[in-house]
């Protein structure tokens, strides 16, 4: 099965210079905890709400001037369309994520979860797995 099957097709995303108070308030009306970052249709990182609490919030930084480039994650790991689900299965689970940014022709196409592999009955086993692989403890430094 190819991801292009599975993903979801109906993106957003933030542009670099969007400020994280306008990421917030996406992620709250689109009920997501992730969204890809380009700069002219290419996806050069990926913004969790996690970011912004961590790198802007707790930080004591104002959402209202603090640009997405700033917290975002850097070239983030992305899958292409016509790869096997099996494939970015494995990516997340060895890369410790839970969204996958799918490009065709570097351009953002669509995005693959943890719950899209999870609600399909023949990647169960794939989804737990990457699952179990991502829920790993780090280790602190």
């Amino acid at each position: 099965m190819k991801v292009s099957e599975i993903m979801t097709k109906d993106v957003i995303s933030l542009s670099v210079d969007d400020t994280t108070e306008h990421a917030a308030q996406l992620m709250k009306e689109h009920n997501i905890g992730a969204i890809p970052v380009d700069r002219e249709e290419k996806v050069v990182g990926i913004l969790t709400d996690r970011d912004i609490v961590l790198r802007c919030i707790a930080e004591n930084k104002d959402t209202k001037t603090q640009k997405v480039k700033e917290i975002m994650t850097s070239n983030p790991v992305v899958g292409e369309v016509n790869m096997n689900v099996d494939d970015a299965a494995r990516i997340m689970s060895e890369r410790q994520i839970r969204r996958l940014p799918i490009v065709e022709s570097n351009k953002l196409v669509g995005m693959v979860s943890l719950g899209d592999l999870a609600v399909q009955p023949k990647l169960h086993d794939e989804a737990g797995e990457a699952l179990s692989e991502i829920s790993i403890p780090a280790t602190h430094s």
